[in-house]
């Protein structure tokens, strides 16, 4: 009797830990996944980078994303994302009726202003999966694929005009409507006494183009008079040595997202890439820095500003790169808002609401500008690689 006790607390032990385990593998990305420009959108553990909208309350709760009390409402993101492809887990209780957010404007109504992927079986025209008044999911054999109370996969993609929806593996719609090009992304509470819970949630930006051949430095411009040197290595990649100095592009932008490798080759170098900036000025615009660098064993204290944080404005919450390995850094910038992301993980994001101007280090830029990499002293040893932007398009003024 004792060793058959013992052999069902083992099993029990070893389900737990395995349940432990599975637990602890959402909300993250893989090291293929963070390669090929994922980004996380819930980190797993706090709402950093969304925003309540409507009388909802929203909360984490071990890993999940969830909101079982109040009223109509939905929970946003900070930020917006234009053309992309998105994928979610999502839970439901019984009866329950929610939707997908994305290219919609913040405020009470973002299935007018954007678009909403149906989450409600009992809706006959705009089933689970529909693009709401859109376009109709076609279920396979005519049957929902769905089941409440059990974690469903669902992936969107907007690429321009054409919208598709994956529901547990089954395309359930590929259509094409223009309305909305960009805008948040957000999950909808719409029933009281009903839950909804959300994991995973994780976008890949489309539709970015490179800015750096990695051949030769075609498309940039060095600033003169400065002593750092610039040079494409070997293997391709943008090399930046001693300092100060700066390199620049040719071309402007204003709202866009920008990924970039970057790689360290130095104990706590400091660098940055620059946005917004002025043509041939010196270091101007918003600052994304680059310094892998924080207080004792903390991460979470970054030593000025750390990496992925907005220089002078929004510290990074935590260093995620250390130096001589290869990171990626994602930055947003839409209006007065920008965010950074450091292999997928949200470590920064501001909202300037200073007076619009052109200085950025005394106003809030709006207009388009350069981007630019910074050499910072003579200890600067840094190299880029698979350098791609995507402009976000201009925003409907009749919306």
């Amino acid at each position: 009797m004792i060793r058959r006790v013992s052999v069902v607390l083992s099993i029990a032990v070893w389900v737990c830990l395995c349940t432990l385990c599975s637990a602890g593998e959402h909300n993250k990305l893989s090291k293929e996944e963070v390669a090929d420009g994922w980004i996380l959108l819930f980190d797993g553990e706090t709402l950093f980078g969304w925003e309540t909208h409507g009388e909802c309350t929203w909360k984490v709760a071990e890993g999940i994303l969830m909101c079982d009390t109040g009223k109509d409402g939905w929970l946003g993101t900070t930020s917006e994302s234009t053309d992309f492809v998105l994928k979610l887990q999502y839970r439901i209780s019984a009866n329950g009726n929610s939707g997908v957010f994305f290219r919609a404007d913040k405020g009470p109504q973002p299935w007018v202003t954007g678009y909403e992927m149906q989450i409600w079986d009992k809706d006959e025209n705009n089933p689970t999966g529909s693009i709401y008044n859109v376009k109709k999911a076609e279920h396979p054999g005519g049957k929902l694929v769905t089941d409440v109370e059990k974690w469903q996969n669902v992936e969107i993609a907007a690429n321009g005009e054409r919208i598709t929806v994956t529901l547990n593996g089954q395309k359930v719609v590929d259509g094409s409507d223009g309305k909305h090009s960009r805008g948040v992304i957000g999950v909808q509470y719409h029933y009281p006494e009903m839950k909804m819970e959300v994991q995973d949630v994780k976008l890949k930006p489309l539709g970015q183009k490179p800015i750096f051949n990695g051949k030769d430095l075609t498309g940039w411009s060095i600033l003169p008079d400065h002593r750092s040197k610039f040079s494409v290595t070997p293997e391709g990649w943008l090399n930046i040595k001693d300092g100060n100095g700066q390199i620049e592009t040719a071309d402007v932008w204003d709202d866009f997202v920008l990924q970039l490798d970057i790689i360290s080759n130095g104990k706590h170098l400091n660098s940055g890439v620059f946005f917004r900036g002025d043509k041939g000025g010196f270091w101007t615009g918003y600052e994304s820095q680059i310094r892998n660098q924080w207080e004792g064993e903390d991460r979470t204290k970054p030593v000025d500003f750390g990496t992925g944080g907005v220089y002078f404005y929004s510290p990074a919450r935590k260093v995620i790169p250390s130096d001589n390995e290869w990171f990626t850094k994602t930055i947003v910038a839409h209006g007065n808002h920008m965010a950074v992301w450091i292999n997928g993980y949200m470590v920064s994001e501001y909202t300037d609401t200073r007076p619009v101007g052109k200085n950025a280090r005394e106003n809030c830029r709006l207009e388009a500008g350069t981007i630019s990499l910074q050499g910072h002293d003579p200890t600067t040893d840094l190299s880029f690689r698979n350098i791609r932007i995507a402009a976000y398009p201009k925003r409907d003024i009749a919306k």
